[in-house]
């Protein structure tokens, strides 16, 4: 078993997330380790980037769980501001490959896990500075 070496944010921003969702969602075992790993901290950097808070990727999660990725997908703004056209890629690419409630489901729970990675960023940064 390889032990995983730490990477940077601006090595981690770099990572094709779209891919990652393309791969991961319908491929149990390493893909998606990958996609809820690397490709979830890649995303939540890419989002505080953008300025965006934790509640909104929360919220996209419900959104996709009530109407399905191909929903969002078509919603004018899924994330605020410019991490609309991020999210769009997103939710495009996974539905793409998502088939049914279940497949939507696991995109709701990415979209979660991003969230809390990203709200781990937002606490981390507000009690260091």
């Amino acid at each position: 078993m390889n032990t995983p070496q730490p990477q940077s944010d601006s090595r981690l921003a770099e990572l094709d997330v779209e891919i990652l969702l393309r791969f991961g969602l319908p491929n149990p075992g390493l893909h998606r380790s990958t996609l809820f790993g690397d490709g979830a901290v890649a995303a939540a950097i890419t989002v505080d980037r953008l300025g965006v808070m934790p509640r909104a990727l929360t919220f996209l999660g419900e959104v996709v769980r009530a109407g399905g990725a191909r929903f969002a997908a078509a919603l004018p703004e899924p994330l605020p501001g410019p991490a609309a056209a991020v999210a769009r890629g997103w939710l495009e690419a996974a539905s793409m490959v998502v088939q049914g409630p279940q497949g939507d489901q696991l995109v709701a729970r990415w979209l979660d896990a991003v969230a809390a990675l990203l709200a781990l960023r937002v606490t981390h940064r507000e009690a260091t500075s």
